[in-house]
Protein backbone atom coordinates (compact mmCIF):
# COMPACT_ATOMS: atom_id res chain seq x y z
CA UNK A 1 0.00 0.00 0.00
CA UNK A 2 2.76 2.58 0.77
CA UNK A 3 4.73 1.58 -2.48
CA UNK A 4 1.36 2.63 -4.30
CA UNK A 5 0.91 5.79 -2.55
CA UNK A 6 4.84 6.34 -3.04
CA UNK A 7 4.56 5.86 -6.73
CA UNK A 8 1.27 8.04 -7.84
CA UNK A 9 2.51 10.46 -5.58
CA UNK A 10 6.02 11.05 -7.38
CA UNK A 11 4.07 10.42 -11.14
CA UNK A 12 1.61 13.02 -10.14
CA UNK A 13 4.44 15.22 -9.08
CA UNK A 14 5.79 15.32 -12.41
CA UNK A 15 1.98 15.76 -13.61
CA UNK A 16 1.86 19.13 -11.74
CA UNK A 17 5.02 20.36 -13.18
CA UNK A 18 3.52 19.34 -16.32
CA UNK A 19 0.95 21.28 -15.93
CA UNK A 20 2.82 24.63 -14.37
CA UNK A 21 4.74 24.14 -18.05
CA UNK A 22 2.02 24.00 -20.07
CA UNK A 23 0.46 27.06 -18.55
CA UNK A 24 3.43 29.14 -18.70
CA UNK A 25 3.76 28.08 -22.16
CA UNK A 26 -0.47 28.79 -23.07
CA UNK A 27 -1.51 31.18 -20.73
CA UNK A 28 -4.99 30.81 -19.63
CA UNK A 29 -6.99 30.97 -16.36
CA UNK A 30 -8.33 27.34 -17.37
CA UNK A 31 -5.41 25.63 -16.22
CA UNK A 32 -5.45 26.59 -12.46
CA UNK A 33 -8.55 24.58 -11.77
CA UNK A 34 -7.28 21.14 -13.34
CA UNK A 35 -3.98 21.78 -11.26
CA UNK A 36 -5.93 22.45 -8.03
CA UNK A 37 -8.19 19.26 -8.32
CA UNK A 38 -4.87 17.14 -9.16
CA UNK A 39 -2.89 18.74 -5.90
CA UNK A 40 -6.23 17.57 -3.87
CA UNK A 41 -6.27 14.34 -5.11
CA UNK A 42 -2.61 13.47 -4.80
CA UNK A 43 -3.43 14.27 -1.01
CA UNK A 44 -6.38 12.27 -0.59
CA UNK A 45 -5.49 9.78 -2.56
CA UNK A 46 -1.84 8.91 -1.50
CA UNK A 47 -2.22 10.85 2.17
CA UNK A 48 -5.17 8.20 3.00
CA UNK A 49 -3.08 5.02 1.47
CA UNK A 50 0.08 6.38 3.82
CA UNK A 51 -2.16 6.81 6.88
CA UNK A 52 -3.72 3.46 5.88
CA UNK A 53 -0.14 1.86 5.46
CA UNK A 54 0.99 3.45 8.83
CA UNK A 55 -1.74 3.46 11.11
CA UNK A 56 -3.85 0.62 10.10
CA UNK A 57 -7.36 2.90 10.66
CA UNK A 58 -9.48 0.81 8.01
CA UNK A 59 -12.21 3.52 7.38
CA UNK A 60 -9.42 5.38 5.74
CA UNK A 61 -9.82 3.15 2.50
CA UNK A 62 -13.11 4.03 1.99
CA UNK A 63 -12.34 7.85 1.19
CA UNK A 64 -9.41 6.83 -1.02
CA UNK A 65 -11.70 6.59 -4.26
CA UNK A 66 -12.33 10.27 -3.92
CA UNK A 67 -9.11 11.15 -4.43
CA UNK A 68 -8.60 8.57 -7.26
CA UNK A 69 -11.64 10.11 -8.83
CA UNK A 70 -10.30 13.83 -8.81
CA UNK A 71 -7.11 12.43 -10.06
CA UNK A 72 -8.45 11.32 -12.96
CA UNK A 73 -11.00 14.23 -13.41
CA UNK A 74 -7.77 16.59 -13.39
CA UNK A 75 -6.07 14.70 -16.30
CA UNK A 76 -9.28 14.44 -18.16
CA UNK A 77 -9.85 18.31 -17.93
CA UNK A 78 -6.22 19.04 -18.72
CA UNK A 79 -6.00 17.02 -21.42
CA UNK A 80 -9.77 18.83 -22.52
CA UNK A 81 -7.67 22.04 -22.10
CA UNK A 82 -4.86 21.07 -24.10
CA UNK A 83 -6.91 19.78 -26.85
CA UNK A 84 -8.68 22.59 -27.23
CA UNK A 85 -5.67 24.68 -27.00
CA UNK A 86 -3.88 24.03 -29.60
Amino acid sequence: MFDTAARYHMLHALGLILLGLAAARWPAPAWRCPGILMLCGVAVFSGTLYALALSGIGWLGAITPIGGAALIVAWLWAGWIAFTRT
